[in-house]
């Protein structure tokens, strides 16, 4: 049966996979000024409407998440959304260490661990938009295990703190990122500490640059909308010199991990406590400098006397009110969630609602993603048929949809994935970025391209290139043949789909067409890629009444997984509208 699926499959694979390159962009569409968010009228929401949504928020439209939207509509679908309870990664590490060590006593934690938590999340979660934004979160506030010297049981709690978070206040999660331990070894300022002129000992910038250029207010100082202030001569202004980084990282040291009872030896990680690792950093002022710190046009005067926890506000809160707090994350969850290429006009929206959630807060991410789901240039479905609209989808999301849309379950209960992060597999896998700049930039724009003509960026194009592109192509086609993952005991996959919805459609191919039109492209699909993957299912033949039941299963089967596989390999599905 897999030979003559790949045999179909390569007759008709050329002709699906062409793609502009211009619709994996996306480009401004909805109109207004820079004032508050203006949803689209209440109106009834058709199934193709609340499918592009949920694409859009979730890892993947299913028939009841459908009926949920066209019940509660967009905005009550966020709120249930955002008071819907989280599983915890760390709970599940820890459940999974107690089983290991039945067997080993010496076994540790390690990425597999919580790859398994994370897919599980991603396709069975009822809290899809918070694992959502913890993606996106975690590719703006990047660690990683390609960082030897993280911990694994702390990178699960790492993700739950940005799952904690993702709709509180982004002051407080900046401040629960700057204290995090995982985050603490990445950019190796744990254990900073104070300058010392006679050795030339000076404090650890690492984090010090990094906060600032990728996680509150980037390189160049910014307009209200997201656009670049530029001087007189025409050129961007830099938002930091290397005197504010220098500065700012003054206030980074004497940061090191939590002890029940500190002391210089727990500061260096001497005795260190069980939960070290997953329990705040501490202050131990007496490796904090008392020198005078000055940045971004805040100065914190020289003292006597070191107060690690009182700079550390003065910093956090000059980071957190910076003009360009707003607009940088709001383009960036926007990118994340709906179009790589929003218009001005969407970016000055969503940061009116950063700068103030409507009751006068500042930073109410969960007031934020509303924003960015609700706006118009997001649910206006006439944005979506421009060419320039919309965002390549993240390669761990394509793998999330075909689980979660076609309800794929782990035969083991043990979700037992692993790392996607090689280019002969997905090239992305989370909390696993090659760098801190995470797999793509968010200005990354492809060389010699179409895109780059007109002056789009798509940053999910980084990750590529010819072996990616064939790696995700692999990768997928043998999930919904095999399944993926793989578990004790299990034969093929662990993490399988029995397509109990799609294989009483398989006789009639135009009905099992108008689902996967549903489920994999919001009811987009063009006429001619219909036409193309009617003809290449129907192509299979139906055995006759003289054949078995399983032989005729198994040619039903056989049309679904080919026309699934041709779907997920087209541009147009690849291309997010």
């Amino acid at each position: 049966m897999r030979a003559e699926f790949v045999r179909r499959t390569q007759q008709c694979l050329a002709a699906l996979l062409s793609v502009s390159l211009v619709a994996c962009g996306g480009g401004g569409g909805g109109g207004g000024g820079s004032g508050t968010p203006t949803p689209p009228p209440t109106q009834t929401i058709s199934v193709s409407d609340a499918a592009r949504f949920l694409t859009q928020a979730t890892y993947g439209p299913t028939d009841a998440d459908i009926s949920a939207v066209q019940s509660s509509g967009y905005s009550g679908w966020i709120t249930q959304q955002l008071s819907a309870s989280q599983s915890s990664a760390q709970s599940w590490m820890d459940a999974q260490l107690v089983t290991l060590r039945a067997a080993n006593p010496k076994a540790q934690l390690g990425q597999s661990q919580f790859d398994q938590i994370y897919w599980q999340q991603a396709a069975t979660g009822s809290d899809q938009l918070r694992e959502r934004m913890k993606l996106a979160l975690s590719e703006i506030f990047v660690v990683s295990w390609q960082f030897s010297n993280v911990d694994s049981r702390g990178m699960g709690t790492y993700w739950d703190l940005l799952g904690n978070n993702a709709f509180g206040n982004f002051r407080t999660l900046l401040e629960q990122v700057t204290l995090n331990p995982q985050m603490g070894h990445y950019l190796t300022y744990l254990g900073s500490q104070k300058e010392n002129l006679t050795t030339g000992q000076h404090p650890d910038e690492n984090y010090a640059r990094e906060v600032m250029q990728l996680m509150t207010i980037g390189l160049w100082q910014l307009n209200f909308d997201g656009t670049q202030k530029l001087d007189a001569t025409g050129a961007p202004i830099p938002t930091y010199t290397h005197d504010d980084i220098a500065g700012l990282a003054k206030v980074f040291t004497g940061i090191s991990y939590y002890s029940p009872n500190p002391t210089n030896s727990t500061f260096f990680g001497g005795s260190k406590d069980a939960n070290a690792e997953v329990t705040p950093m501490i202050f131990y002022d007496q490796y904090h400098s008392t020198s005078e710190k000055d940045f971004l046009g805040v100065v914190i005067p020289a003292s006597t006397t070191a107060s690690t926890a009182a700079d550390l506000k003065v910093a956090l809160d000059t980071l957190f009110n910076h003009p360009n707090v707003g607009p940088f994350i709001a383009k960036q969850l926007i990118q994340r969630f709906v179009t790589s290429n929003p218009s001005p006009a969407y970016v000055g929206r969503v940061a009116s609602v950063f700068n103030n959630n409507g009751s006068g807060v500042r930073g109410d991410l969960g007031a934020v993603v509303k924003a960015v789901l609700t706006d118009t240039e997001a649910r206006d479905a006439s944005v979506a048929t421009s060419a320039t609209f919309g965002k390549l989808r993240e390669p761990v999301i394509r793998l999330g949809n075909w689980m979660r849309s076609f309800g794929a379950v782990s035969q083991s209960g043990q979700w037992g994935m692993s790392s996607t992060s090689a280019e002969t597999q997905l090239a992305q896998s989370p909390l696993n970025a090659p760098s801190v700049f995470n797999f793509w930039r968010p200005g990354y724009v492809p060389p010699n391209s179409k895109l780059g003509a007109a002056g789009l960026v798509a940053p999910e194009m980084q990750v590529v290139d010819e072996v990616s592109t064939a790696g995700y192509l692999n990768t997928i086609q043998s999930a919904i043949i095999s399944g993926i993952g793989s578990a004790s005991g299990v034969t093929g996959g662990d993490i399988k789909s029995a397509y109990a919805n799609e294989i009483p459609l398989a006789s009639t191919p135009a009905s099992l067409i108008a689902r996967l039109n549903t489920l994999l492209f919001s009811g987009q699909m063009s006429t001619g890629l219909q036409q193309s993957l009617t003809t290449a299912v129907s192509a299979i033949p139906i055995p006759g009444s003289t054949a078995t039941s399983a032989q005729i299963t198994a040619a039903e089967t056989q049309r679904v997984q080919l026309a699934i596989f041709l779907c997920m390999a087209s541009g147009e599905y690849l291309a997010q509208k």
